[in-house]
């Protein structure tokens, strides 16, 4: 068994097994409420939504999927990667889950479509973990190539840059305000990060920078910037007659 949920109102239990299935059990019984969801791989990860009305899964066999947590029928295609998927789990809201695989990207799909929502979130190793902030506005995604990396959820653009270890980065949580993460690493540290900065992306930060840094990187050579001109202000009124 790799993993077992509660749904948010404590009556159902979804587990994630080697034998190529997920299950909702009655919590109070023990007893399935639907047939086995399958996969064609080991199923890593189970959750259910917010709202407890959809179960998405996670699987070596390259895809996530969601269900109707009441009948067991899938409510999207398969959310497919290249290989392994390690873990799947919903928005805050719902309208979107989020897949962390070992092809080196995360990617958020629309819950009700199962089409993607971003481009790929890339690492240069296998992303082993990912999870939206509590307001749904960010990602924290963490890889065995030693970083963790926040990411706007709406755009897919990296917020910050790389929060580094110095082994691969196996977990990561936001604190239930959203202003700083934990990440824990196989160089035996956890480390509390504060991402409580203005929510530009990396993009935008580097286009202000431009504007107002004095100097410029040419071809190897810094060179100061010419000053901004000043405006003249409003022509003087014309001498009256």
């Amino acid at each position: 068994m790799h993993g077992a949920a509660f749904s948010p109102d404590g009556d159902r239990i979804v587990t994630a097994s080697a034998d190529k299935t997920a299950r909702v059990w009655d919590a109070a019984t023990g007893k399935p409420v639907t047939a086995p969801l399958a996969h064609g791989d080991v199923v890593h990860s189970a959750a259910f939504s917010p709202d407890g009305a959809r179960v998405v899964t996670a699987s070596w066999d390259g895809t996530a999927r969601v269900w109707d947590a009441a009948t067991g029928t899938p409510v999207t295609p398969p959310l497919a990667h290249d290989v392994n998927v390690g873990g799947a789990v919903f928005s805050p809201d719902g309208a979107r889950v989020l897949t962390a695989s070992a092809d080196r990207t995360a990617q958020v799909w629309d819950a009700t479509t199962g089409t993607p929502v971003t481009p790929p979130l890339v690492h240069g190793g296998c992303v082993n973990a990912a999870a939206f902030s509590p307001d749904g506005s960010r990602i924290v995604t963490v890889s065995a190539d030693k970083t963790a990396r926040i990411w706007d959820a709406a755009t897919g653009k990296p917020l910050t840059f790389p929060l580094a270890h110095d082994d691969r980065v196996n977990g990561a949580a936001f604190s239930p305000d959203g202003h700083r993460i934990v990440t824990a690493g196989w160089d035996n540290a956890a480390r509390i990060w504060d991402v409580s900065v203005d929510a530009r992306t990396l993009v935008e930060w580097s286009a202000l920078v431009e504007r107002h840094c004095p100097y410029a990187l040419v071809d190897g050579v810094l060179l100061a910037r010419a000053p901004p001109t000043e405006p003249t202000g409003a022509e003087p009124e014309a001498a009256a007659a």
